[in-house]
């Protein structure tokens, strides 16, 4: 066991700021996840919008206060590794909802409810991973988080193939073939953007267990 407190040399700033960021862009995922059982529904980028700036904002704060931190035992670039990988998931999200709102009548008759409940599962993952990390947890414990992360990404990649399988044998018109493609393969990258994250947690205990 370590305790990242310790290794930081600073009280609960990083911790707090690292589960922010976390919880911010478990928020996006949830925003788009309710949109994409409702596109018509979607009518500004603003929740999104908002939600990117929150988490740049904290991955602003993380940078600074790195610089002015002494950190004795935790190398900085895992911390802006970490800062850096959660913010792409928020930034990816509002990627998907800008191309939502430009056809919204194109996910209409989709099933993407397996790709939904994977989404979901990989943000509350990357949360917990997170969280974990303030409570100084087992090796066991991050790798079988990381596990089930690495699973989630994996059962993504199988309903992808299904799904452009689909599209692929349909009689759809072409610019909404092109646009369900573009679309299936941003939201798989959502679930590839929690994994990295979740690769970088896992480094950061295998290298300080």
């Amino acid at each position: 066991m370590f305790s990242l407190q310790r290794l930081l040399g600073k009280e609960d700033k990083f911790f707090d700021l690292l589960e922010a960021s976390a919880d911010e862009a478990r928020t996006s995922v949830r925003t788009l996840l309710k949109y994409l059982q409702n596109p018509d529904q979607l009518k500004t980028l603003d929740e999104f919008i908002q939600s990117r700036r929150k988490e740049k904002a904290i991955t602003a704060e993380i940078s600074e206060a790195l610089c002015t931190t002494f950190v004795t035992a935790l190398e900085r670039e895992d911390i802006e590794a970490l800062s850096n990988g959660l913010y792409k998931i928020s930034k990816t999200v509002e990627k998907i909802a800008e191309r939502l709102m430009l056809a919204p009548q194109f996910l209409k008759g989709i099933n993407l409810s397996s790709e939904i409940a994977l989404l979901e599962r990989a943000a509350d993952i990357v949360l917990e991973m997170i969280r974990e990390l303030r409570k100084g947890v087992h090796l066991e414990k991050m790798k079988s988080l990381n596990d089930q992360l690495q699973e989630a990404e994996g059962e993504a990649d199988k309903v992808l193939l299904g799904l452009l399988r689909q599209l692929y044998t349909s009689d759809f018109e072409m610019n909404r073939i092109v646009f369900l493609k573009d679309y299936f393969e941003l939201l798989e990258k959502v679930i590839d953007r929690c994994r990295d994250a979740g690769n970088v947690v896992t480094h950061i205990v295998l290298k300080n267990s």
